[in-house]
């Protein structure tokens, strides 16, 4: 695929619960918003906290399988169908723009960090949709370093979407709060300063932030798709955070746009 002359955007969603993907609320209204706000993309590139693996991966199926990746909720979230095709053009060309090795890997698909978001971004799924995955072995400084090599991918009509939390502790959750812990909104509000300063190298070392990052999350897989995201943006990009809140206590919902 040749340049688009469309430069697309860099977006960060914090997902939050897997039932956004069937619940009308106001952090699926503004997903919503943000798809009519954008160019519609040739294609988007997912990278879902919830493809953790040893190694970096990339997807290159022309048809992606469903996985419901979580377990204890209503039968209708299991039913749920998101049946964009693949793109195994770009996943080749995505492969050959990140320096580290990268294998192709099929034995996944579109996990709930995508489809629940992409169901109300884009419930037409009619565009196509490969996932990367988060190398669990690697330093946070990598995961910034790949979405700095994807991001000529933008050029070519690729929406860059990184789906996860800022704040991610189930352990803490406390599903009849509205807001967050003080932890977690000090957290929250630490890294929205940084980016908003631009000091990603702040991000990057999230523990500066001190006591509320031992407790933001106690691994980081809701947390590295951020990395790309701002490895993927630009010192031009006009940067718009929505969704700018905690909830359920110790989960962030705030989202980056960068365009």
């Amino acid at each position: 695929m040749a340049n688009t002359g469309k430069k697309m955007p860099a977006l960060f969603i914090g997902h939050g619960s897997p039932m956004n993907a069937v619940e009308d609320n106001v952090y699926t209204r503004n997903w919503q918003k943000i798809a009519g706000r954008i160019p519609k993309p040739e294609a988007i590139l997912s990278v879902s906290a919830h493809w953790y693996t040893d190694g970096s991966r990339i997807m290159d199926e022309t048809h992606p399988k469903m996985v419901y990746d979580m377990f204890g909720f209503p039968d209708e979230l299991y039913r749920v169908e998101y049946k964009a095709k693949g793109s195994p053009e770009l996943s080749h060309i995505t492969r050959d723009l990140i320096k580290k090795d990268v294998r192709i890997d099929n034995s996944w698909g579109y996990d709930h960090g995508t489809w629940s978001v992409l169901r109300r971004m884009y419930p037409e799924a009619d565009i196509p949709v490969y996932q990367l995955s988060i190398d669990r072995n690697s330093s946070a400084e990598m995961h910034f370093q790949i979405g700095q090599e994807i991001s000529a991918l933008r050029e070519r009509g690729v929406l860059i979407l990184g789906s996860g939390n800022v704040v991610h502790n189930l352990s803490e959750i406390n599903w009849n709060m509205e807001d967050g812990y003080l932890w977690a909104e000090d957290f929250d509000e630490y890294i929205k300063q940084k980016i908003i300063q631009r000091q990603y190298r702040d991000v990057i070392d999230y523990k500066s932030a001190g006591k509320s990052s031992e407790l933001a999350f106690y691994t980081p897989e809701h947390f590295y798709p951020l990395l790309y995201v701002l490895g993927a943006s630009r010192e031009d990009d006009q940067i718009s955070i929505f969704n700018d809140t905690c909830t359920m206590g110790s989960m962030s919902m705030t989202c980056y746009l960068f365009e």
